[in-house]
């Protein structure tokens, strides 16, 4: 029954038997890390009371200026909100006030990354990061989409929303709004301003960033060939095994067209290529600047590159228990705390002209709408298609502008002011050419050597040096903030097609199903067509011979599927499409371990004539299998090993089923085994430029010899280290890279000089024996020699970090924000992607960020789970409610209409009109 809605209440846990204990805890464990905090000078701006001030009021009622009618906000016991209205501004404008209630810290925080001030928050530290984020304008492109792009709808919409966030904003100081701003205050008299629409525009730019394709693979292999040949280069980055692993589309559902891509043409003769066989200091050392600058850019939604995906898949009712389609979706991004997903619903009471929406999901706080979920009609999910977007361009500079097509044009010049928190603003120049910003005006290391760039047969006079521009489809104002409205409100494929239309960046995966029975698919997205040139290496800017088409891919020639034979669609980041289609939507897809995985569990099930259930997507999703494991495991079991303890470590692995539970041994011994592979047989021969900082691979031991304790020493003093994405990875690359040498026992990439007391590896075998002996004395480090008390889990930790103070804050801080670890089971490229970086250690990095399970057509038997909870007020009972379940595997039932809302609800909140 709904909770008495006359008093207001911060929390509904008093309602709740059981909880008053857990609570009570809490609060001890809160006073005594604020005891502790004062002892370092916080204490006066923390207590108790200055914590719960922040809290939501859950229960009774509020009046919000500007609205038409009444709205309800019932919440259920994971303090989840599903609002009712009676227009679509009172919904919006509610949905504002209610994600400002739960999460406005993380969207202060977000809203000023994606306008380069984070630097107004926290000081002189983010001065460099603010400086790059000015240079790409997201907030300035933002700016023209709203002002020139956007449906009058949406504008309304956005306005709405945010005048529901500055109600809640009005009248409070940072304490009243979350502890974070209480920490904030020592430091700095930093205050919220108001929320405006272009804060929410402005988060599609950062998502499209960290989705943004190839761009680190496009400066990885520049920077391979200052030390590899382009036959070795190629071998790192193999052609997609489309005999083995499906793409998305298998039959029709392409527009025809001619002429547009050679998939059989000779690799980009860009700059990249010219320089294999010339001088490449210059560019090489630009880039790799560049990949460090990347490196300290905050990736909002995870690290960027191989490995980093998610899963969707949807099944016909043919195929199904409930004889309607059911749909499963796991976006895999960074763990974060809060999760970066919110879950909630937006129900009008009754739909109509004047209130469209029936819809729930989840979204990003700081967004109006519903990101991936389901309307009354039509479900869908979102998976990252990884379309190549950006190109970098070499460009010939001066200061009177750049070269193209032999004559010197002026930049596109704009100044900008940096304000620091506690210091002086710094001023800096941001300078554009017809390829995009110059990204290397940001460092100054890649000015200094621009002079050193190299000079190819087509290349102008060296002259004042080089510079590096990127070009990408999101630095041009677009409409998608318009599709995600349209998505809530379709009703069919048709209006769900025309939403995806509009869905220009970041280029995803959809997926769909309707009540009627259908499922289909569409790729959406602002795709460049090339004059010249695959995108795979950096591009010269000074000719008209290279860049893009004035026009994109056309939307009718991308391709889709509807109602497929086979009966269900599997996109897990693998390739769209194979390649006799006309079109180039890149080069680097993921190469289907996931995916082909999935379409196995699936295929094996409708073979043997059995209905897929609820629970059988669900359990789908917690799949674990490693492939890698059984491609090389039988080879490993026939390495003939002397060293009793190594040999012991080896018997882990036989009669291993190859799935990678929290609690196992073998699962661990392998994960090490196959890291100790990468290092030896790639990490070392990569340029310097690639390897991590702190590359935890260089002081693993190489070797079994020496005493146990100075292994442990060296094993631990990595594992404090920063895991850097660097390569080798570990991602389903790494794992074609090493299937397509796995029969040439003597190829070049398993030989290894010999070094120190290290003999050279001659062979296959001899560098698997290696790894072997190697993973051995790793583990027995980490773990401890008694290999019976070995457990993946152990070594494969997530810990949950609160996005700001949780990892620049003072230590006592950060472990008063902060939560875990938890032992997880799962790893790089299975189905339950909890993935790891073979170059920094197996800590968890990517996590799947959410799960749910949606019955289409009876909605209230869905399911879903988020990483952490609604909340993300660092003590409330639903800051992280809902990890415990996700690390189980379990979801939540996911109440939909309106009875069954009620059942569930336990605090409901009156939004009043004035």
């Amino acid at each position: 029954m709904p909770a008495n809605t006359t008093a207001p209440s911060g929390s509904s846990d008093a309602k709740k038997p059981g909880r008053k204990k857990g609570r009570r805890a809490r609060l001890f464990v809160i006073v005594l890390v604020l005891a502790l905090v004062a002892g370092v000078g916080y204490g006066a701006f923390w207590s108790v009371s200055t914590v719960r001030a922040s809290y939501p009021q859950t229960t009774g009622s509020i009046e919000l200026k500007g609205l038409t009618g009444n709205v309800d906000v019932k919440r259920d016991s994971y303090g989840i909100p599903q609002i009712y209205a009676d227009s679509d501004s009172d919904l919006f404008r509610a949905q504002g006030f209610v994600q400002a209630q739960d999460r406005f810290w993380e969207m202060d925080v977000r809203r000023h990354m994606t306008s380069g001030r984070l630097s107004e928050m926290f000081g002189s530290g983010q001065v460099e990061t603010d400086a790059f984020l000015r240079t790409l304008g997201w907030r300035k492109v933002a700016q023209k989409e709203y002002d020139t792009k956007l449906d009058e709808d949406t504008k309304k919409n956005l306005q709405s929303y945010a005048e529901g966030v500055n109600a809640y904003l009005e009248g409070k100081d940072g304490k009243d709004i979350s502890v974070e701003y209480a920490a904030l205050g020592l430091t700095n008299d930093y205050k919220p301003t108001e929320w405006t629409p272009v804060d929410s525009v402005a988060w599609l730019k950062a998502m499209a960033w960290d989705l943004r394709g190839n761009m680190q693979d496009e400066i990885d292999r520049s920077l391979m060939t200052s030390r590899l040949s382009t036959k070795q280069i190629k071998s790192l980055y193999p052609d997609y095994p489309f005999d083995k692993n499906k793409p998305i589309v298998e039959q029709g559902g392409v527009s025809p067209v001619t002429g547009a891509f050679d998939p059989d043409a000779e690799p980009s003769d860009g700059i990249g290529e010219e320089t294999v066989e010339g001088a490449t200091e210059g560019l090489n050392t630009q880039l790799s600047a560049l990949s460090d600058t990347l490196d300290e850019i905050p990736a909002l939604l995870g690290p960027n590159g191989n490995g980093i995906g998610s899963n969707s898949w949807v099944v016909s009712g043919t195929h199904t228990t409930t004889d309607k389609p059911l749909l499963a979706n796991d976006p895999h991004l960074a763990p974060m705390l809060p999760s970066l997903w919110y879950q909630m619903g937006l129900h009008c009471r009754e739909v109509s002209e004047a209130c469209r929406y029936d819809t729930a999901g989840y979204t990003f706080s700081g967004m109006p709408g519903v990101i991936i979920g389901h309307n009354q009609d039509i479900a869908w999910g979102f998976t990252n298609l990884g379309a190549d977007v950006t190109d970098l361009f070499l460009e010939k500079v001066s200061a009177d502008g750049y070269q193209y097509d032999g004559k010197t044009e002026p930049f596109v010049s704009r100044e900008e002011t940096i304000k620091v928190a506690g210091g002086r603003s710094r001023k800096i120049t941001v300078r554009e050419t017809n390829n995009g910003p110059l990204v290397s005006d940001r460092s100054s290391e890649m000015a200094k050597v621009g002079k050193k760039a190299p000079v190819t047969n087509s290349a102008p006079d060296r002259g004042d040096g080089y510079a590096v521009a990127l070009k990408w489809t999101a630095l041009d104002p677009g409409k998608s903030m318009d599709a995600v409205f349209e998505l809530n409100r379709a009703k069919d494929f048709k209006t769900f097609q025309a939403a995806a239309e509009h869905f220009e960046v970041p280029s995803q995966n959809l997926i769909y199903a309707d009540t009627e029975g259908n499922i289909g698919y569409q790729a959406p997205g602002k795709i460049p067509v090339r004059v010249k040139g695959d995108g795979t290496m950096p591009s010269p800017g000074w000719t008209s011979d290279y860049g893009w088409e004035k026009e994109p891919v056309p939307f009718d020639e991308l391709p889709f599927e509807y109602n497929p034979e086979r009966g269900y669609i599997v996109t897990a980041n693998q390739a769209v499409i194979d390649d006799s289609y006309d079109h180039m939507l890149t080069k680097d897809w993921g190469y289907g371990a996931r995916s082909q995985r999935i379409n196995d569990l699936i295929g094996e099930k409708i073979k043997r004539g059995e209905k897929i259930s609820t629970d059988d997507m669900q359990t789908m999703q917690m799949d674990n299998q490693s492939a890698i494991a059984a491609e090389l495991v039988p080879t490993l079991l026939k390495i003939g090993i002397s060293d009793e303890s190594v040999r012991e470590a080896q018997k882990l692995l036989e009669g291993w089923d190859y799935t990678q539970e929290p609690d196992s041994a073998a699962a661990a011994y392998f994960n090490g085994v196959w890291r100790n592979i990468l290092k030896l047989a790639f990490g070392n021969k990569l340029p310097k430029e690639l390897r991590a900082k702190g590359d935890c691979l260089s002081v693993l031991p190489a070797t079994s010899t020496g005493p146990v304790d100075e292994q442990t020493k060296r094993v631990r003093e990595c594992g404090q280290r920063d895991p850097a994405t660097a390569q080798p990875d570990g991602g389903d690359r790494w794992y074609e890279v090493v299937n397509s040498i796995l029969d040439d026992t003597d190829n070049e990439w398993w030989k290894v000089p010999a070094q120190g007391r290290d003999e050279a590896i001659e062979n296959r075998d001899q560098l698997f024996a290696r790894a072997m002996k190697d993973a051995r004395w790793e583990l027995t480090a980490e773990l401890g020699k008694d290999i019976s008390t070995w457990s993946w889990g152990r070594l494969h930790q997530l810990t949950l970090r609160n996005q700001t103070l949780g990892k620049e804050g003072p230590d006592l801080l950060q472990r008063a924000l902060n939560r875990g670890p938890w032992h997880l089971g799962g790893g790089e490229a299975a189905v339950n992607a909890t993935g790891w970086n073979a170059a920094g250690g197996y800590d968890v990095i990517w996590v799947p960020s959410m799960r749910m399970v949606v019955n289409v057509g009876e909605w209230d038997k869905s399911r879903w789970i988020n990483l952490t909870g609604a909340s993300g007020h660092a003590f409330s009972a639903h800051y992280t409610d809902q990890t415990d379940k996700w690390v189980d595997g379990d979801l939540l039932d996911w109440s939909f209409g309106s009875d069954a809302v009620g059942e569930s609800t336990v605090d409901t909140l009156t939004l009043k009109k004035p």
